[in-house]
This record gives C-alpha cells, structure tokens and sequence, in this order.
C-alpha cells in the first residue's frame, strides 16, 4: 500500500489519504473479501464459492444449502463451508428452524468469526485496519434496528456450534454492527446483479463524497470456460475517476449521486449514521436539474409539483407491475405517465429519468427495438448533465444505449456511444473485468463496421455523382 496511507480525517474519523500522485483509473488497493456469502433469496440459483449465476447447480449433499457450480467449486469452497456445513445442518433441526438456514446475515457474522478465531482480525500485511477497530455503531442504532439486531444474535447463538470457541455477546453484537454499516453488495461475474454481501476491511476505511474522486468494483478475475473461477480470486478494487494530489483524501460515494440531496442525506444517516457535509450537499448541487420543469416554455411551478407528485405515484405502479412480470402494463404505465412528463419536467428530472430508463430496458426486452432506443437517447442525455463524466453508472447506461441503438440499425449513434462507454469503464471496471473485455469486441466490431458503413457510403455516393454526370 505504497500509495495510499490511514490518517485521521477532520470530521470523517478515520481515513485513506494518497501519498503520491494518482490519474484516472489507477488502482489505489486491491482486495478479497474477509468473508462473503450468498444472498437467502439466490441461495439456489447462485454459486457459493464462485458467485457465479448458473441454471443447475449440485446442492451439497450434507446440509443441502450451499451450492455449487461443479465439483471444483465445491472443492475450492470447502475450507469455508467446512464449518458452516454442520452448522446449517444442525440448525435446520431445531423447532420452528426446521429445513431452514439462518439468514444472510447471521451466515456472514459465523463466517467472520470462524475466520478471525482461525486467523486473527488481520489476514494480511496489506490489510490496514483489523476488525476490532471498525465502528459498529450500535448505539446509533434506532429501537426497531435493535430488536431486528438482538433476534439476529439470538438465532447466531442457536446456529453457532458448541464445539467451536465461544464469544461474549458484546464481541458478536461488534460484528454485526460492523456488518449493518460496512458490509459491502457482492455481485454476480458480468457484475450486473448483486447475489450477495461481503466484509472488505481495507474498504471500511474509504470515506463518502456525494461526488467522490474514485470508485469502487468488484471484480471477479479471468474466467476460463471450466469454471475455475475460486472465491479467493474475488476483489474489489478501487480506481481512481481523476487526477488525485499527494495528501488528498480519497472518497467513494457510498449512495447514488442521482437522488436529490434531501434523500442522499436520508440514507446515509439511516444507513451510515452521519451527515454529509460535501460540497454538493451543502449546496444543493444539480437539485435543481433534478426536480426542476422545463426552462424553455417557462412551465408553471406549481404544474411541475402536480405532475412530480403524480410521476411518483405512477412510478410506484410501474415498480409493483415490474415485479409481476406484467411487462406489457409496465409499458402502458410508461406511456401514459411519459405523455404528461415530457411537456411538463426538464429532461433531467430524476422521475422522468427513471420512466425512460424502465421503458427503454422493457421495450428493448419486447422487441420494440427502435422505441427502446430512442428512449435509452433521451435517459443517457440526461445522465450526462447530472453525473460526473467518469461514473461507472453513466458507463453502464451508455453501453445499454449504445447496444440498443446497434440493434435497431442506427450505427452511428451507437457506435458513438459505445466508443464513449469503453472509454468510461476503462476507468471505472478496468480492462480485465468481464464487462470491459466484452464490450471491448463489440467496440471494435462496432469501429470495423462503422468503418465499413461509411466507405460503403462513400462508394455509393460517387456512384451516384457519376450516373447524375452521365445522365447529364
């Protein structure tokens, strides 16, 4: 960790600070987790040693929880699974827990804890802090968080084996606290959906900004087309998204930069248990952008409120539709909210964002190809005037874009946008992560027949001049 350093952070506690010059998409640290495990509701349809999603996966034969790809897998997955086996087995057993297996979170809190008896609070000598000194944050802890907390500790002892070491309540308390505020979303290998939740101790130690100077990915290393793709090879890593100075604090956003500054502050005091001071945030930075109405037709202010309070409601029957599967009213919902959004909001409002981006994602999934693009357009238009230019969400929205606009035929719009894509998630993923190395070749697929299109073009073009000339 020769270019970064812990220091201590006015206001913040503790915190990185780098300690030489770093540019844009530098990798300032890299790495695996402590622990990590596979969420309760894609426990069967998610590798657990890998991560990776697969259609059928072998269920371990003995506590018939965890699942594998294959018998590789399952062998690199051992060393971990081998306590938590008997475990889960022996708390499936127990009255009302019949058949079932403790929850994510108290899986992570055993995991840890098997870990630190085995190895100690520090794995490595590039692990910068040790586990004992996270913050917990349990008196923070609001009464009904506390009630959800003590019944998790309760099941934790119910699973926690009498054969292994025994721990005070305060010690286990400690670690789901630091689990509560510093556990970390898993993804699957595109990197696309989260499938789980890990602890990154170094991670602990990076502070938010609401318009930060890195990011953070997760990165699951090469794979190979036989699935030798281990759980110790997971990592995240965090990259930086500019130019950052010798003694500069490095920041990640630990929300959304989209949502307005009222409801960044309303999670990251229900989630972090702290209030952000950054510039964007004491300035209500782009709020405006994000709520406001159309500048050019001078829209009433109290049409925009009346047409934001209703987008909210559609939004929230769109969601309800979407999670039915009922893909084709989501559709009719969008329409109907979008045809009295446009007139009205700015095409930066963050609901009329999120009803192009829906629409856009369905459509495309329908075959409506040309009208998903069109809608991916105007949602990537927006984004560009609210996020920083090298977000890995503005990266990821450009890529969808781009794709749709390749498949409805219009390659030069989509080849600009996967051109601009590439460039972001060089930054933000890297060139070895799965998303990078697969847009890579369609970027230069894309670059080769755009190539082509254009001197095609240029051919016909002459042909043309010369049947005009000799008609003439």
């Amino acid at each position: 960790m020769d270019n970064i350093e812990v220091f201590d952070s006015p206001g913040k506690g503790r915190g990185l600070r780098a300690t030489k010059e770093l540019l844009s998409g530098d990798v300032l640290f890299s790495e695996p987790p402590f622990a990590a495990v596979v969420f309760d509701s894609l426990a069967d349809k998610i590798c657990h040693s890998c991560f990776r999603r697969q259609d059928k996966l072998q269920r371990c034969g003995q506590c018939k929880f965890a699942q594998y790809c294959d018998k590789t897998c399952q062998s690199a997955g051992w060393k971990e699974h081998k306590l938590e086996c008997g475990a889960i087995k022996a708390f499936g057993a127990i009255g009302d827990n019949f058949g079932k297996a403790p929850n994510e979170n108290i899986r992570l809190a055993a995991r840890i804890m098997w870990r630190l008896d085995k190895e100690g609070g520090v794995m490595s000598d590039m692990q910068m802090t040790s586990l004992d000194d996270l913050e917990n944050h349990i008196s923070d802890m609001p009464e009904d968080d506390l009630k959800e907390l003590k019944v998790d500790i309760h099941n934790f002892l119910d699973y926690w084996p009498r054969n292994s070491k025994q721990h005070r309540v305060d010690d286990i308390s400690h670690i789901f606290g630091v689990i509560n505020c510093n556990g970390f979303t898993v993804s699957d290998q595109r990197g696309l959906n989260a499938v789980g939740v890990g602890l990154f101790p170094n991670l602990c130690l990076v502070n938010h900004d609401c318009w930060p100077n890195c990011t953070v990915i997760l990165n699951h290393g090469n794979q190979s087309a036989v699935n030798t793709v281990y759980h110790s090879q997971m990592r995240i890593e965090l990259r930086a998204l500019g130019k950052i100075e010798p003694g500069e604090e490095v920041t990640v956003s630990y929300v959304d930069f989209l949502n307005v500054t009222e409801d960044r502050q309303r999670q990251l005091k229900m989630h972090y248990f702290f209030d952000c001071t950054c510039e964007h945030c004491k300035g209500h930075i782009k709020d405006d952008l994000k709520m406001g109405g159309k500048e050019v037709d001078g829209v009433p202010e109290e049409q925009v409120k009346e047409v934001t309070e209703y987008s909210l409601q559609m939004l929230q029957k769109m969601d309800k539709a979407r999670m039915e599967g009922n893909y084709h009213e989501v559709i009719k919902i969008c329409r109907e909210c979008m045809e009295k959004q446009e007139p009205v909001l700015a095409d930066t409002h963050i609901y009329q964002l999120r009803m192009w981006s829906t629409a856009s994602e369905v459509l495309a999934y329908l075959q409506f190809i040309d009208e998903a693009a069109d809608y991916a357009r105007k949602m990537v238009d927006g984004y560009n005037k609210l996020y920083h230019p090298c977000n890995a969400h503005l990266g990821m929205a450009t890529m969808r874009a781009g794709v749709t606009h390749w498949q409805a035929g219009k390659i030069e719009v989509g080849h600009g946008m996967i051109c601009k894509a590439y460039a972001i998630l060089q930054r933000t993923h890297g060139p070895t992560h799965p998303i990078t190395k697969d847009l890579e070749v369609r970027h230069e697929t894309c670059t080769h027949t755009h190539a082509f299109s254009h001197r095609n073009a240029h051919t016909q073009g002459t042909i043309s001049k010369i049947k005009v000339t000799l008609t003439t």
